[in-house]
């Protein structure tokens, strides 16, 4: 049995105590009084297994800073801290992470993520949070999921305009919903019928031709609960999936393109499908127009995480794309957790055509605002001439560390090279030796912390 002291009103204790009678753990209440430390204060020292703490007892807004008094003794707990608050906000969420929290969650709750956040601050798990689009992260989070001890967030890009997802965020002024999908049946702990359904593109039909029947159901979910995010976490709760999906941003918003020679390309699709341009042409630079901010959810999962994996995926269109979110690159320098890049095994024409694993960390350094990885992941695996053949067709070629002295002075990251390239047909990083690695990256850092940067400086 764990013992969980709640600071809260009685209305949330009595909410908390229905969602959180589906653990073996015992509640207990303090209630503050009118804001003010209670006198019997000190009757609940503890020690406590989970402390929950709703700031909006305390606070009058979400501008205000929790007072002294409140600092002093929460931080004398010394078991984690959940803070709770009606506001989604990056101000209170500063203020949880300045105080020290271990998470973060808004009233009301959703019942399912709750219980995963309890879970994993009860079970002391690894809060890992992956961040990128596309088939990369799909394949990073198909891998993770069978991990044990693992608390799994999916931060996705919201800059999708191509296929489907284009469609329908013409037609309903929606949020694309194909990277999303993705992410829910690479969690997803449905049967697999469920699984290939949400999947399921259509062949055939004059307004159903080429769309996917996730990306509809979505479409229709986002109508009745009126957002995306809303849509994600009722079909999460659906497909029972093994983690949460965050969207990077809830604006409708373009991804822009600024090349070499002066010329612009407008939304996300017109710059991966790289037509009616020279494919050589390098990226000076990305953006969103009209701009746009970090979804709350997103910001509080990268500060509170304990590893944030980037990548893999298309490097500006997928994992850029989130860099340029503004309050994206502050919560990946401020937070403690360890950043790993995992480094593209291609190539890509009108992207990458020719970059070395040293123009890849160039870029996302440049767009982090400086060197805050701890780990460079790429592939030593390998890729036999005649996989590679229809690739050297399209101009693409393996992703290789040029000159590993350049690298090594670029950033104080360790820099793991390890056969991490699936065995198929295509040439793609391979779910389970992804696992394997970042597996023992995780393990390494929970034993030494910071300690490869620091050995490095």
């Amino acid at each position: 049995m764990k013992h969980i002291l709640v600071i809260s009103a009685r209305e949330t204790f009595a909410a908390l105590k229905e969602i959180l009678s589906k653990l073996p753990v015992r509640q207990t209440l303090l209630e503050p009084e009118r804001g003010a430390l209670p006198a019997d204060k000190d009757q609940f020292a503890g020690p406590w297994d989970l402390v929950i703490f709703d700031c909006g007892e305390v606070l009058k807004s979400e501008n205000d800073r929790i007072p002294p008094c409140w600092e002093e003794y929460i931080s004398k707990f010394e078991g984690p801290v959940l803070f709770v608050s009606p506001w989604r906000s990056i101000q209170v969420i500063d203020e949880a992470f300045r105080l020290g929290a271990d998470d973060f969650a808004v009233k009301p709750f959703q019942i399912r993520e709750l219980l995963l956040r309890v879970n994993a601050l009860l079970e002391k798990r690894s809060r890992i949070v992956c961040i990128g689009g596309g088939t990369g992260l799909f394949t990073v989070l198909t891998g993770l999921k069978t991990l044990p001890h693992v608390h799994l967030s999916s931060i996705v890009s919201m800059s999708d305009s191509g296929g489907s997802s284009g469609r329908l965020r013409m037609s309903f002024g929606m949020l694309p919903p194909g990277d999303v999908r993705r992410s829910l049946v690479a969690l997803s702990n449905a049967p697999e019928l469920m699984n290939r359904v949400l999947q399921y593109r259509f062949k055939r039909g004059d307004e159903l031709e080429g769309h996917n029947f996730g990306n509809l159901f979505l479409a229709a979910l986002s109508e009745i609960t009126g957002s995306m995010p809303d849509a994600i976490r009722v079909l999460s709760d659906i497909l029972n999936i093994q983690g949460i999906v965050i969207p990077a941003s809830c604006d409708l918003t373009n991804l822009v393109a600024e090349f070499e020679d002066g010329s612009v390309v407008k939304e996300e699709k017109e710059i991966s499908e790289c037509k009616n341009r020279n494919p050589a042409l390098k990226i000076r630079k990305v953006y969103h127009k009209p701009s746009t901010s970090c979804n709350p959810d997103a910001y509080a999962a990268i500060l509170f995480a304990h590893q944030i994996l980037i990548g893999p995926g298309d490097l500006y269109t997928s994992i850029i794309a989130n860099f340029a979110i503004q309050g994206v690159p502050e919560a990946l320098r401020k937070t403690k957790a360890g950043k790993v890049y995992i480094v593209n095994v291609m190539t890509k024409p009108g992207e990458t055509m020719d970059y070395f694993a040293e123009d890849h960390v160039r870029e996302i350094q440049k767009y982090l605002g400086g060197d805050c990885l701890d780990h460079v992941l790429d592939s030593s695996s390998f890729v036999p001439a005649e996989r590679l053949g229809k690739y050297r067709a399209l101009n693409q070629r393996p992703v290789i560390v040029r000159d590993e002295r350049t690298l090594h002075k670029m950033t104080k990251a360790k820099i793991v090279s390890v056969d991490i390239v699936s065995d198929s047909l295509l040439v793609r990083h391979d779910p389970e030796k992804l696992k394997v690695e970042i597996e023992k990256i995780v393990s390494h850092r929970s034993k030494h912390g910071h300690a490869d940067r620091e050995q490095k400086s």
